[in-house]
């Protein structure tokens, strides 16, 4: 059960939001509907994910990651530059390991305050993603979406923690993330639902991305969409292997690494405020 009042931090990577829990010293279970109530915006504390800490075996802590929805995924890039931000400070120290479902991201915490995150190596292959089906190259699948904008077809799909489709555009702003979102992320091709993103190649090595968030719908930023991305048109070549990603919240770096197949994001955190949930509630701590 978890606690008739709950502290947290109000926390957030580029606009992409968080009310992290910490459960290190006192365990707590948070079903659905207590996530449903901590994260609605109108009633609760308001938020993409409620991310809970525990005590790990293999790391400096476990970062338990629950969507809007009340559904548990295996990775967040963000929520994890923001957790190993917390940590670090903790520690005294900029090297920290966040662990998760997905597994141990390794982070460090530069002088500026922007925090690197070892994502670890990205998987194509149709089980792994997971498809329903071989849908052939992961670059370009056999898929397709019809669309008042034109034909969306042939989107590139990732695992990195989590499963990403990617839709290549010409015009980003030309179509209704917003409309499309829900039909993907709830295709049967996808039985895991899967995350939704509109990428449009810009000069420099930059990508300008728009995602639809399984479990949580069109958000500011997505550190593991934007490694989806980045690593997807280092494999169309549409760009190099270090690429910006600019997001509605801001920019994250991606590099993907040759020497060992890892995906290093980098980018910025927040601590907005602290507070206690108390029945759907926030207060603010003074």
């Amino acid at each position: 059960m978890f606690k008739q009042t709950l502290p947290f931090r109000k926390m957030n990577g580029l606009g992409n939001d968080f009310a992290v829990i910490d459960a290190r010293l006192s365990p707590i279970s948070l079903g659905p509907d207590a996530t449903r109530r901590l994260a609605d915006r109108k009633s609760g504390v308001g938020c993409d994910q409620v991310i809970v800490l525990e005590t790990s075996q293999r790391a400096d802590a476990f970062m338990r990651i629950l969507n809007a929805d009340g559904s548990e995924v295996g990775a967040c890039g963000n929520a994890t530059r923001c957790v190993a931000a917390l940590i670090s400070g903790e520690l005294a120290r900029p090297h920290v390991a966040v662990e998760t479902a997905a597994g141990v991201l390794a982070s460090h915490v530069h002088a500026d305050g922007s925090v690197t995150v070892d994502m670890g190596m990205p998987r194509f292959g149709w089980r792994d993603i997971p498809l329903a089906r071989d849908a052939g190259d992961a670059s370009a699948i056999d898929y397709r979406v019809e669309t008042p904008a034109g034909l969306l077809n042939g989107p590139s799909v990732v695992n990195v923690g989590n499963p990403h489709c990617v839709f290549w555009v010409a015009d980003l702003d030309a179509y209704d993330l917003a409309a499309i979102g829900p039909l993907v992320e709830h295709d049967p091709l996808f039985p895991e639902r899967i995350n939704v993103s509109l990428a449009q190649v810009l000069p420099q090595n930059t990508v300008k991305v728009r995602v639809w968030e399984r479990g949580v719908g069109l958000t500011q930023a997505c550190g593991t969409a934007a490694c989806a991305t980045g690593v997807a048109a280092a494999r169309r070549g549409l760009t190099g292997r270090d690429v910006r990603i600019a997001l509605p919240g801001g920019t994250l770096g991606i590099k993907w690494r040759e020497t060992d197949g890892h995906i290093l994001m980098t980018g910025p955190w927040s601590l907005d405020y602290e507070g206690v949930f108390d029945f759907g509630e926030a207060r603010p701590a003074a």
